[in-house]
């Protein structure tokens, strides 16, 4: 692992770039579930599936640790997109997200907001 020698102290800068990595890669996670949702509904559920098994056995084939965990972190993540798919769905359903005008026949009758109340 290198390290960076700052006034005599090593400083071992992985770590805390591996965090900020992780929480962009949550943070842009989040946005791309709503707009998979708006667009497509719930069918690209799959898309999450093949990236996360994909991500999530490369690090066995990835010699860096960074590397390796980087991409565990982004099939898992992605993974855990298939659920928030699925719960994004239920929030439109009940109004706290927009529902895509043009895909409003696949959402339940009394949906919120084009047809239940509010």
């Amino acid at each position: 692992m290198e390290a960076i020698s700052i006034f005599g102290i090593d400083i071992y800068w992985q770590g805390v770039l591996l965090g900020l990595c992780t929480f962009l890669i949550i943070g842009v996670f989040h946005p791309i579930v709503i707009k998979a949702e708006y667009y497509f509904g719930t069918r690209p559920w799959w898309i999450f599936l093949l990236v996360g098994i994909v991500c999530g056995l490369a690090p066995f084939f990835i010699s860096s640790l960074f590397w390796g965990a980087l991409s565990a972190i982004v099939g898992f993540s992605s993974l855990w997109g298939i659920g928030e798919l699925f719960d994004q769905r239920k929030r439109v359903i009940k109004g706290w997200f927009p529902m895509n005008p043009k895909r409003k026949h696949e959402y339940p009758e009394d949906s919120i907001p084009y047809g239940g109340k509010l």
